[in-house]
């Protein structure tokens, strides 16, 4: 848990083996699934009152303690980082999503928007946030599209507090036609099942074979 006098005042995140699974979203004190895969633990999940506590402790050192500690403790700053890609493999004209990664962020106070050809894009989900190792943050960003031959999408990362802007752009890049790629991959499974009937007919023969007495 963080929080501090920046927008998101709070946040939350839950992890495992270094992959963010929930973030809690304190207006509604409920977990929000990172991905959709998450959803039926995160309804499972029953310590609100604990989230709640530490909430209320984390918020009385930020204004209480705080402003004593002001000006007397070095302030660290990192240039945000961003990269895009795909949730799964490129198909044009199927439905698909973009993730746009931060990594090098602190404090953790970032806006993420959207943009398609240098014009805003509207819909995208909410931004997680969560710590990582050595006092440091990344946050994720999706957007659900179609891809298109011709699209050019860029992820806008602007760092709150000193103003850093990150840019990262997506193109689409080897993608496969989606009835090539039907082809290619019932092509496969043809050639999989032909070497399995060969594989099989190559051990009844050999094990049908006389065994010669010494």
């Amino acid at each position: 848990m963080y929080c501090q006098d920046w927008s998101p005042r709070m946040g939350l995140s839950e992890a495992y083996d270094d992959d963010q699974l929930f973030s809690f979203d304190f207006s509604q004190n409920t977990r929000v699934p990172r991905l959709p895969e998450f959803a039926d633990w995160a309804q499972k999940s029953g310590d609100i009152s604990t989230v709640l506590f530490d909430k209320g402790f984390c918020q009385v050192m930020i204004h209480e303690i705080g402003p004593k500690l002001e000006g007397q403790i070095p302030e660290s700053r990192g240039i945000p980082v961003a990269e895009v890609f795909t949730l799964k493999p490129l198909e044009f004209g199927k439905p698909n999503t973009l993730v746009c990664f931060v990594s090098n962020l602190f404090p953790p106070a970032l806006t993420v928007t959207w943009q398609h050809h240098s014009a805003p894009v509207e819909g995208a989900g909410p931004t997680f946030v969560s710590a990582i190792d050595g006092l440091s943050f990344q946050a994720f960003s999706y957007l659900n599209f179609t891809p298109e031959p011709s699209d050019l999408f860029s992820c806008v990362v602007t760092h709150e507090i000193d103003g850093q802007t990150a840019i990262a752009y997506w193109v689409p890049n080897n993608a496969l036609p989606s009835d090539l790629l039907e082809n290619v991959l019932c092509g496969m499974a043809f050639s999989l099942g032909v070497l399995g009937i060969i594989v099989g007919l190559v051990l009844i023969i050999y094990f049908r074979k006389p065994c010669s007495g010494d």
